[in-house]
């Protein structure tokens, strides 16, 4: 047993590495740590932790998940929008295509009203739609979008 749990202890360890390697090339994080002496890691985890927390007992969940739809995804469209590969312009059109979709359904249906925990939902929805490591947002594109509106625009641009 006690293998085991050594083993989950140093698989949380290494992510706590990689996380805080992540995080040491912002220099306000660092900056924060040196003057403070508390790590960045815990900082962002309690943060993290904090904003989910508020999220989940609906305290200002609406405008925290409409935040954390837009201002980090804004952040990086503005990134991709300044590079000359178009893999990210794509993975960043698609993601707000589907978030407008997203969004003028939810506000026809007024989801919020007719289900339990929608904004904790309506979070995890966003990140993985956000990420583009999980590619949520090309998954909602492919699967629903396109087929619905395809028939509307000329096929002829190879993806």
């Amino acid at each position: 047993m006690s293998a085991q749990g050594g083993s989950i202890q140093d698989k949380a360890q290494f992510h706590l590495s990689q996380l805080d390697k992540e995080l040491s090339k912002y220099p306000q994080l660092q900056q924060f740590e040196q003057q403070t002496n508390v790590p960045k890691v815990y900082v962002v985890l309690g943060l993290g932790t904090l904003y989910f927390f508020l999220v989940f007992f609906n305290i200002a969940g609406e405008f925290l998940v409409n935040t954390a739809g837009f201002i980090i995804p804004a952040y990086y469209s503005l990134q991709a929008l300044f590079t000359s590969k178009s893999s990210d312009d794509t993975q960043w059109l698609t993601y707000w295509v589907t978030y407008a979709f997203l969004t003028v359904v939810e506000s026809a249906i007024n989801a919020v009203y007719w289900f339990p925990f929608y904004y904790v939902f309506k979070f995890v929805l966003v990140l993985w739609m956000a990420l583009p490591q999980t590619g949520g947002a090309q998954i909602i594109f492919r699967s629903l979008l396109q087929p619905l509106f395809a028939r509307f625009f000329d096929n002829s641009k190879s993806q």
